[in-house]
């Protein structure tokens, strides 16, 4: 199972760290995606990390803003978020996977709102 935590309400050009906890022991085993969907809008790709973190991948969108991150032993996903803007505003959601928009597995997800 997946929990995603840390989102909020924050200002355009703030920042917040999300972080997605995983349970059992096989988290290291997997590479990770962040994906997000935004109010009346599909499901978007945000992040991608490869199991031992060798390799990450971003979306254009939030390339240059948003860093993915992992700690195998602390069964832990994180995505710091700079810069945020209105088009940021979202539910996000970890799952695993390499670049994909959507995941049966992702956990329940934790809103951010941009805004003034």
């Amino acid at each position: 199972q997946l929990s995603e935590s840390g989102g909020g309400l924050v200002q355009p050009g703030g920042s917040l760290i999300l972080s997605c906890l995983a349970s059992g022991d096989t988290f290291k085993t997997y590479d990770m995606t962040w994906m997000r969907q935004a109010p009346g809008k599909g499901p978007e790709w945000v992040a991608s990390i490869r199991s031992d973190s060798g390799l990450v991948y971003y979306a254009e969108s939030v390339k240059g803003r948003f860093t993915i991150s992992r700690d195998n032993a602390k069964n832990t996903l994180y995505l710091q978020m700079n810069s945020l803007n209105h088009e940021d505003t979202a539910v996000y959601f970890c799952a695993p996977g390499w670049q994909i928009a959507y995941s049966p597995y992702r956990g329940q997800g934790t809103q951010v709102t941009v805004s003034s």
